[in-house]
């Protein structure tokens, strides 16, 4: 095997452990909550919120850290910090405990993202970086699909804590021939990340989340509800003014002026929305609903995941010849055909090959090709110095489109109604048709995306001027 291919395996570990965890607990969460009987669902959420408003804050500055002290040493230290943080997880003895090791657990994905693109991007030429970009995209991506059906069969077998201890099995093998593949590099000038602006982001993210998930039942007009929407606005807004004034920001605003970087991050935002949403809409349906157990609703959700990984590497391949739109268009539109197959298809009664699983392969390969997409298009006209940042950014918007789109659908589904189970998910998954269809159109918007630079640009141009060519490339619009 070649080495470049080596070396995307290799760094994908990581990337498939850390998003696996950001759904893997959605399915054994009511074996958690047994576990803890005392402790009240609000509390509880946080288990799953901790996590993914966290991995979003960190994500940036993580990479930032990772360019100036050097991307493989980030790498290691990230595995290392994450696979611990699992094993107190699993072996957690409260609720606090375990809320307090995922936000760990979380800060140790944020450093293995970024840095594991920032090594796998230089491996590959020009014309084959959207297909390595896409596959490390669809790792995660894949990986986030297939939590519901790993974590049902770990939950059925050992129970909750499985979920946790099952990442030393992945990442555990890893370690070594990572010891022996990747090169480090890094940017020793790069300044040091925006801590305040970091916890500035956390703060909006997560009020605004508790606003949007505590709305039916305090109120929307309470107090409480207002107060946090007033403090997710005011957060973000002084993070936008310190953004645009600190010399090492979370987001570097003057990126956004790549149009390709701006609206593959705007298209996979929306995106997000959907896709999580509809992840844990089908556990919640299957289960609930349908009555299927734990272990038989994750063998029925993997021809999702499937569909997803195949379609990936297909996106790729075509984004490299033709160019993301192309990918990016169709794919938001497949997922959306799914997501309304779902709401005008399904039917109270378990259907599963006539109505479930046509709808389940549309949106899984509306999946894989939209993440290829967006995600390759994020960072195809960066020069290399930003690929580590470039990438969280990217992944930034993606892990908050999550949070934001389970807040969303929590108030959407409410309380079941017993004469009208279907009712609130058909309204759901016609919500998540409108993300795909939005996210769909949005790529219109992306033109023509070519890759600007090499492997070595760093040796001969600093990167401060790298990136202004970046930018005054593309406000020319040679793109079309």
């Amino acid at each position: 095997m070649a080495r470049r291919w080596q070396v995307l395996l290799v760094t994908s570990v990581g990337v498939f452990m850390t998003f696996l965890d950001v759904t893997i607990v959605n399915i054994a969460f009511p074996d958690i909550r047994a576990s803890f009987p005392d402790s009240s669902l609000a509390q509880l959420s946080w288990i799953l919120n901790a996590y993914a408003i966290v991995f979003a804050a960190a994500l940036v500055p993580a990479g930032r850290l990772a360019d100036r002290v050097g991307r493989r040493r980030f790498f290691f230290a990230g595995l290392l910090l994450f696979l611990g943080a699992s094993v107190v997880c699993g072996a957690a003895g409260s609720v606090e405990v375990l809320i307090g090791a995922r936000v760990i657990q979380a800060l140790g994905g944020a450093m293995l993202v970024p840095a594991s693109l920032a090594l796998v991007l230089p491996e590959f030429p020009l014309e084959r970086r959207a297909t390595a970009t896409a596959l490390w995209g669809a790792t995660g991506a894949v990986a986030a699909a297939a939590g519901p059906s790993l974590g049902g069969v770990l939950v059925d077998w050992q129970g909750w804590r499985s979920v946790f201890f099952v990442n030393l099995l992945i990442g555990l093998p890893s370690l070594l021939p990572a010891r022996r593949l990747l090169r480090e590099s890094r940017e020793p000038q790069a300044a040091l990340p925006d801590a305040l602006g970091a916890l500035l982001l956390a703060t909006g993210v997560g009020a605004l989340a508790l606003a949007i998930v505590e709305g039916p039942d305090w109120g929307w007009s309470s107090g409480r509800v207002l107060g946090a929407f007033t403090a997710s606005a005011v957060s973000l807004g002084v993070f936008v003014w310190r953004s645009s004034r600190h010399p090492a920001p979370v987001i570097e605003l003057s990126l956004f002026r790549v149009r390709s970087f701006s609206v593959a991050n705007a298209g996979g935002f929306v995106f997000a929305l959907g896709f999580y949403a509809l992840l844990l809409c089908n556990v919640l349906f299957l289960t609930g609903v349908w009555r299927y157990s734990i272990l038989e609703a994750g063998v029925l959700l993997t021809p999702g995941p499937l569909a997803a990984a195949i379609a990936a590497p297909i996106g790729g391949r075509l984004s490299d010849r033709f160019g993301q739109r192309l990918v990016a268009v169709p794919g938001g539109l497949i997922f959306a055909a799914g997501a309304l197959l779902f709401a005008l298809g399904i039917g109270e009664q378990p259907a599963y090959v006539s109505e479930f699983l046509p709808a389940t392969l549309l949106t899984g390969t509306g999946v894989g090709l939209s993440f290829a997409a967006f995600g390759s298009a994020a960072v195809a006209e960066l020069p290399r110095s930003r690929y580590a940042t470039g990438g969280a950014i990217a992944n930034c918007f993606r892990q908050i489109g999550a949070a934001l789109g389970i807040s969303a659908l929590i108030v959407v589904l409410g309380t079941p109604s017993a004469t009208d189970p279907l009712g609130d998910y058909k309204h759901a998954w016609v919500l998540m048709a409108l993300t795909g269809a939005v996210a769909g159109l949005t790529g219109i918007a992306l033109g023509r995306v070519h890759a600007r630079y090499g492997g070595d640009e760093a040796h001969g141009t600093g990167e401060h001027a790298m990136l202004g060519q970046a930018l005054t490339a593309d406000t020319q619009g040679d793109r079309g």
